[in-house]
């Protein structure tokens, strides 16, 4: 029952990674609040778990204003919702494409923080977790400017870090590789067995990241047995980066 008493709003909660978040922060006692743009899907794991679902936009100001709005006293904010662009090289990649990937995986950040650090300031006390990647670590080719905006988002935890940290905010970053998530596809361009094999090479522990081991990292971070690190960017990765 680490997180006992605390209240979490975990973006992107309703599926993969996101859900093993929820699932964890419920079992270590935490408060879950799943805001997601998919409204059921939401819904349905925080029945699971006894929480709240809001469907949320996290790439709309007015969405994280209403979320604020309804749930304004978090004391931990979990920003994992994200998505990509299929892989191909960066010159084929749209301007559609390129402003969604950074709309959702680093305007996102700085909407929850203009809405979130406020009130977190003025409390003293906060703990903030953004979802990045080892793509912002050691970028896969035709992944170009999902590898960007997952770079930028582990600079941003650190930026936001030091920033914060003489108000008692703590902000650190989790660095997943490819997991077992509606995501995999996407980062592979097909699954098929001979991608996932190609993939799983690069892999020394030989297997993909899963929802539960996301989770398992994320209630430590948000835990006060971490209360000393701050801006650290931990690699879920199963030895990737390497």
């Amino acid at each position: 029952m680490r997180l006992e008493g605390k209240t979490a709003i975990i973006t992107g909660g309703a599926q993969g990674f996101g859900a093993g978040i929820v699932r964890k922060f419920a079992q270590e006692g935490a408060k879950v609040i799943v805001a997601d743009m998919n409204r059921d899907g939401a819904q349905a794991i925080a029945t699971e778990v006894g929480g709240h679902a809001i469907q949320t936009d996290v790439a709309s100001g007015d969405s994280i204003a209403t979320l604020a709005a309804t749930h304004p006293q978090p004391d931990i904010i979990v920003n994992n919702a994200g998505i990509t662009h299929l892989p191909k090289p960066m010159e084929d990649v749209t301007e559609e494409e390129f402003d969604r990937v950074l709309a959702v995986n680093a305007k996102s950040v700085f909407l929850m923080s203009q809405y979130f650090v406020p009130m977190m300031k003025a409390r003293g006390s906060g703990n903030i977790l953004n979802v990045a990647s080892t793509a912002g670590i050691s970028p896969r080719p035709g992944l170009n400017w999902y590898n960007a905006s997952k770079g930028w988002m582990i600079t941003a935890t650190k930026t936001m870090a030091v920033e914060l940290a003489p108000h008692g905010v703590r902000v650190n970053a989790l660095c997943p590789v490819a997991g077992e998530t509606p995501l995999l596809a996407s980062f592979m361009g097909e699954d098929t067995p001979d991608r996932r094999a190609q993939f799983l090479s690069t892999i020394p522990l030989g297997r993909f990241s899963q929802p539960q081991d996301m989770g398992n990292a994320a209630a430590f971070l948000c835990s006060d047995e971490a209360s000393m690190i701050t801006g650290a960017a931990l690699e879920v990765d199963g030895g990737r980066c390497i």
